[in-house]
Parts: structure tokens; C-alpha cells; sequence
């Protein structure tokens, strides 16, 4: 168990060394190492900025839910003003794709305020204006959470390293909280909604979406979002024909800044 954690957006992470030493980032710039990430591409958010996604079915990215929220105003931003960008690389893509619709967790909140809630519901589906059929694009399987202990990796674009992604292939899983994937995985400003991987039997699947970053006993971690349940509800939410636009997003009773929960012991912090 984890005694105490402070949260905060991975939109202002930079990771820590000394937890994020188990295997430096590998900039993908070539085909040639790309190759088995071309699925994982960059998601331009209405020209305002950009978070990672990846393609788990011809028609269907995975991404983090608080990569469709308005930072100033807490809302939700029109999804019609997004564009995904698989394997995108130097300045082009495998594929661009306008969003059709998008549904992210019915619990999510975005207020400003952190908790280990708002990571656990940190997820969000899109769907795509066209399929990528195309056989250099392969759609990722997702796969049970890992155990701590457990080998991972991640695919991320970020802050500095923008026109290609980003393969941390080893890094570790440090522990699992009430849905919540505690990693040594490096992430920063644009690895939002980033997948991450397991290999077993040397496939990579993913296993969880990179949302935020933490501080346990003083010491730099990232989060993720486990899939499981979470993603069946936004597949269910798909077929049932929700995902289009609304301006606001649902509220409900929230941790506020300063507080402690009552069940984790976490202290959670502003962005």
C-alpha cells in the first residue's frame, strides 16, 4: 500500500532520474524503428496543443479523458477540433483522421483538482471519421494490468520531442492502488493518454494510458489508468451511440485540494 502520493497533470511532469534510469527514451525517427509503433500517434488538439493516442481497432484511439477538457475553462472542447496523427514522424503520418465522436468515463471530472478518482476514470475513447486500414498501421490488442515487478514500456510524444516518438522500453511496475498503475516510466508535457505496454510473449499490449505523474515518499513516479472495466464502459457507450459533443462535462463530489482521502491517505496537489 501506498502511504502517501501527490498528484499532479503530466502536463507539467518532468520525470525523475533516478526513477526513470531503467532505460533511457529511444527517439523513433527512422522506419526502420517506428516499424512496431506506427499504431501510436500524435493527437493535434485544435492547433492549442497535442496529447498521445493510440489505435486499438481500425476505427477506435485510446487516449487520456483530461486530454479532451479545456485547461482554463474545465469544460469539454469540441472533439470535431482534433485530428490524430498515427506514427506521426518529421513532419508526416501513416494516416490523418478527423474524430467522429468521443467518450470518456462518465465519472471523470475535470475541475483542477487531482485525486486518485480523476486518474482511475482518466480515459477516453475516440472514434475516427474514417477506419486506418492500412497494413503498416496495426491496432494494438489491450491485455490485463501487469503485477508490480513487472517489465513495461511506453510510446510518447512530448515537450521537446514533438515531431517523433519516444520508446522507454523498460521500466518498471512499482505498484497498483485502487485502479491506479503506479510506473517508473518517464513521461512529460504531451505524454497524456500515451499507451503503455507489457511484452509478454513478446507482443506489446497495452495495459494502461499514462495520466499523471506522483511523488511517493519523495520520490518521482507516473500514473496510469487501468483499462479492464473502464475501457468495456466506454466501448458500451460507443454501441448505446453516445459520444457526441457536449459543452459540459458531468460533476460530482471531488477531493478538494488541500483535503486527504479518507481511503487512500493521499494528499492531493493543483497542477
Amino acid at each position: 500500500m501506498l502511504r502517501r502520493i501527490i498528484l499532479s497533470l503530466v502536463t507539467t511532469v518532468i520525470a525523475s532520474a533516478a526513477l526513470a534510469q531503467d532505460a533511457g527514451l529511444k527517439r523513433l525517427d527512422s522506419g526502420v524503428d517506428a516499424r512496431a509503433w506506427e499504431a501510436v500517434g500524435r493527437l493535434d488538439i485544435g492547433g492549442n496543443g497535442f496529447c498521445t493516442g493510440a489505435l486499438i481497432a481500425p476505427r477506435l484511439v485510446l487516449t487520456a479523458a483530461h486530454c479532451l477538457y479545456d485547461r482554463d475553462t474545465k469544460q469539454r472542447i469540441d472533439h470535431s477540433g482534433v485530428q490524430f496523427l498515427a506514427g506521426w514522424r518529421n513532419g508526416r503520418a501513416g494516416a490523418y483522421r478527423d474524430i467522429r465522436r468521443a467518450v470518456v468515463h462518465p465519472d471523470f471530472v475535470y475541475d483542477g483538482d487531482v485525486s486518485s478518482d480523476r486518474v482511475r476514470n482518466d480515459l477516453a475513447l475516440l472514434e475516427l471519421q474514417r477506419p486506418i486500414r492500412n497494413t503498416t498501421i496495426k491496432p494494438f490488442v489491450t491485455a490485463a494490468r501487469p503485477r508490480p515487478g513487472d517489465s513495461v514500456g511506453v510510446v510518447s510524444y512530448a515537450k521537446d520531442r514533438s515531431e517523433a516518438p519516444s520508446l522507454q522500453e523498460v521500466c518498471k511496475v512499482l505498484a497498483q492502488q485502487e485502479g491506479v498503475l503506479v510506473t517508473s516510466c518517464s513521461v512529460d508535457f504531451g505524454s497524456s493518454g500515451a499507451p503503455i505496454f507489457s511484452f509478454e510473449g513478446g507482443e506489446a499490449q497495452i495495459v494502461s494510458v499514462v495520466s499523471a505523474k506522483a511523488e511517493v515518499d519523495g520520490k518521482r513516479v507516473s500514473l496510469g489508468t487501468s483499462l479492464g472495466a473502464t475501457l468495456a464502459i466506454l466501448q458500451a457507450e460507443l454501441v448505446a451511440g453516445k459520444g457526441v459533443f457536449q459543452d459540459a462535462g458531468p460533476r460530482r463530489k471531488r477531493v478538494l485540494v488541500g483535503q486527504t482521502n479518507s481511503d487512500t491517505g493521499a494528499k492531493f496537489v493543483k497542477p
